[in-house]
């Protein structure tokens, strides 16, 4: 065995003794870019939604800016779960901007990337590419002899630089920085629908579960001669005018990722069967307004 051959044998070994089970395995089961063959390549950087930006820079701490300066090819026999007509790279690259994190990281940075073969069978050529990474630290392994170890966070998390993509992508780093962050919601809680005293009026209130306990509740209010109207209420008080959020913001985000399509039967508080009706036709009305939670390179969870 040449040298060369026992150094990189030794650079795999190192990386996959690092705890894969969680991040890393799931980040490197598909492409780091959506791309066909030669030099046509359809960025996924471009096909990327603001659910997919919001999705990838909560898996991460860091979210770099960085020059692939070389890539190796990691053997078919120690690249476990690799999908076909992927190839599985261990990729050197150099730091030009952390764009936001929470942890220090070295000029120099290494890690592991699943990339679909071009149409002659081999991975595309990526030096002097410049990438943006949503990564995690690697626990007790922050600094290689050839830079910062890193863990992309999900499927999709290397994806091609530009201006553009970057200015897409700093006000949701930015919206995610903010002090007032809205909870994630977990569910259902309860949904109650309250004929009033004119025909055709009425008002459903709508509670959620959320991670953190806070409160969260949405109104949906029915006035005789007038389009029903929603809102959402984030805190103790349920404000009857409160407005649905704006679409493409952490709070739309919120709620049209989370709920679920139809309102649980458990949690509709009502007995009479025409205010059952009313709770689950202004629920729809909020998942209808809401639109679909549209993604294009992440999965859900």
């Amino acid at each position: 065995m040449t040298l060369i051959n026992r150094n990189l044998r030794h650079k795999f070994r190192r990386l996959w003794a690092l705890p894969i089970a969680g991040a890393l395995a799931a980040a490197i089961a598909g492409p780091a870019a959506a791309q066909n063959s030669g030099d046509t390549r359809i960025s996924a950087a471009d096909q990327a939604t603001y659910v997919d930006l919001v999705t990838l820079a909560e898996r991460s701490e860091l979210v770099i800016r960085a020059e692939i300066r070389r890539q190796t090819q990691v053997p078919a026999e120690r690249a476990p779960r690799l999908q076909p007509g992927f190839a599985r790279l261990y990729i050197e690259a150099e730091t030009q901007a952390l764009i936001a994190g929470r942890s220090a990281i070295g000029q120099s940075l290494v890690y592991l990337v699943d990339v679909p073969l071009t149409v002659k069978g081999k991975p595309p050529k990526l030096k002097k590419r410049t990438m943006v990474l949503f990564a995690n630290t690697v626990p007790g392994r922050t600094q290689s002899s050839r830079g910062t170890e890193i863990q992309l966070a999900a499927k999709n998390a290397q994806l091609d630089y530009s201006p553009a993509f970057e200015a897409r992508l700093r006000p949701v780093l930015a919206s995610l920085a903010e002090a007032d962050l809205p909870p994630k919601i977990t569910g259902i809680a309860d949904a109650l629908a309250v004929p009033g005293t004119l025909a055709g009026e009425s008002e459903t209130q709508i509670f959620l579960e959320t991670l953190d306990r806070s409160p969260v509740s949405i109104t949906v209010l029915r006035r005789p001669g007038q389009p029903p109207v929603w809102g959402v209420s984030w805190g103790e008080i349920v404000d009857s005018a409160a407005r649905a959020p704006a679409r493409g913001t952490l709070r739309w985000y919120r709620l049209a990722c989370s709920l679920p399509d139809e309102l649980p039967s458990r949690a509709n508080l009502a007995r009479d069967p025409a205010a059952r009706r009313l709770a689950a036709t202004d629920y729809r009305l909020v998942v209808d307004g809401l639109g679909a939670c549209d993604r294009a390179i992440t999965e859900a969870g």
